[in-house]
């Protein structure tokens, strides 16, 4: 077999792969990057990026539907998928076209195949053998099934989802997660009748119960139904509809069954049990310098437990790079990461929830700030609150540990909210910064105020 050395191998060209392998090439290291796909991975091809724009389509076929509210005679004729299609691949490829450029232009030696690793430090593609010092491994994640559960024809996942021809008229989602409730509001509003189901008590059920609470009131509002706390039983399909069971005997029928229950590492089949890696549930374990057992070989983004978004692993990814370099970086402080679930209305928050922060520090003091107070929202016609959860009682000193909002385009003020989360900051160190109005970011200065004893517009 052919050789290859370098000073790093890639296994895996999505977010996490990709950024390491950039920042390891700006480095000054050689750099082999291994893709059986396209470069850019799931975010760009099948997940962020194609969701996010369907998402914009949606908001704009709401703005057409209820321009008559705010006095603008538009009508909403109807949703042509293949335009939207064309708009969304659109964006896809000109993201595509600038990351090729870009490791071309840092001469990373990109490698289009699937890539098997053998231990120590090997990657096997074809006949060819890539040997790193380093090796990264980057794999990401597949859409999950259930058990029993056939995918194909009317049952679909995201990754079809993303390609429709026509707007169903009725559709299930099963899974009440982030994923779920995206499409669940992209189908409603192109017009369809959806239903989620969700096993677990309440939709989001990673957010705090805040967010889960207002999020179903907005779908409630949107006529969007859902079924939580209610485990599903089966699925046949005939060539006209697909027929539901749940564990309460009822049974929906619908034109398409969407299942969105999660994401699972992608690690079989390549050669990381034999290698001698430690796994666990199909995870490959990591410290929190992301190294693996083996060593110089790391492993990150969705095959590492944890969150699984892309721009976690594009943040693990610079990481390691700098790691290797001897850069010895600050690890990552995963509850610091930013997570947006961009629906309608959008579910943002950072740090912890009320009971993670309960069971860190003890006490804790809570706000929330309506956004019926602050007239952007107001003039966006959106409906929320934003939580905030500080550590220590009432009239103590703490650091704000978690932001948590609901309301139309949330997911733009999560930028501040790291920060106050990411840097310690007190609610008095937020109430003395000024906020431009009129902004949905001065609700996000209000709470703050409102927390530090000096509210200017709330009623508590």
């Amino acid at each position: 077999m052919p050789e290859h050395n370098a000073d790093l191998v890639v296994l895996g060209g999505g977010s996490g792969g990709y950024a390491a392998a950039l920042r390891a090439a700006e480095l000054g290291q050689s750099v082999v990057l291994v893709e059986r796909d396209k470069l850019g991975g799931t975010c760009l091809h099948y997940g962020c990026i194609p969701t996010k724009a369907l998402l914009h389509a949606a908001e704009v076929a709401d703005a057409a539907r209820d321009g008559e509210k705010i006095g603008v005679k538009t009508s909403l004729a109807g949703i042509d998928m293949a335009g939207v299609n064309g708009y969304k691949d659109g964006v896809i490829s000109r993201l595509y076209k600038g990351l090729q450029g870009l490791v071309k232009s840092r001469k990373i030696n990109l490698v289009e195949g699937t890539g098997r690793f053998e231990g120590p430090n090997t990657v096997v593609v074809g006949d060819d053998r890539y040997v790193g010092k380093n090796v990264v491994l980057a794999t990401g994640s597949y859409a999950k099934s259930l058990p029993g559960l056939d995918l194909g024809g009317r049952i679909i996942t995201s990754n079809e989802a993303i390609h429709l021809d026509s707007v169903p008229e009725r559709v299930v989602v099963l899974g009440g997660g982030v994923i779920g409730v995206e499409f669940a509001s992209v189908f409603r509003s192109f017009g369809a009748e959806v239903t989620i189901v969700e096993a677990l008590p309440r939709l989001v059920p990673n957010e705090d119960e805040f967010a889960s609470k207002q999020l179903e009131r907005a779908f409630r509002r949107r006529k969007i139904a859902f079924k939580t706390g209610v485990r599903f039983t089966g699925a046949k399909q005939t060539e006209l509809s697909v027929t539901v069971s749940l564990e309460s005997g009822e049974e929906l029928e619908a034109d398409l069954l969407l299942v969105a229950v999660g994401r699972g590492p992608n690690t079989a089949g390549h050669g990381y049990e034999e290698a001698g890696i430690t796994m666990e549930r199909g995870f490959v374990l990591a410290d929190e310098r992301l190294r693996t057992n083996l060593p110089n070989v790391y492993a990150l983004g969705d095959i590492v437990p944890g969150l699984q978004l892309a721009h976690r692993g594009f943040q693990q990814g610079i990481f390691v790079a700098e790691e290797i370099a001897g850069l010895a970086p600050a690890p990552i402080d995963e509850a610091g990461i930013p997570r947006v679930t961009y629906c309608e209305p959008e579910v943002a928050s950072v740090g912890l929830t009320e009971a993670q922060a309960r069971e860190k520090h003890g006490e804790v003091q809570t706000l929330v700030y309506d956004l019926a107070g602050n007239g952007k929202s107001q003039i966006l016609q959106t409906q929320g609150a934003i939580k905030l959860v500080k550590a220590g009682a009432e009239g103590t000193p703490g650091p704000v540990v978690g932001i948590h909002m609901v309301g139309a385009r949330v997911g733009e003020l999560i930028g501040e909210a790291q920060l106050v989360y990411n840097w310690d900051a007190q609610a008095e160190d937020v109430a003395a910064l000024v906020h431009a109005h009129p902004t949905q970011n001065e609700a996000f200065g209000e709470a703050h105020l409102a927390l530090a004893g000096k509210p200017l517009h709330s009623h508590s």
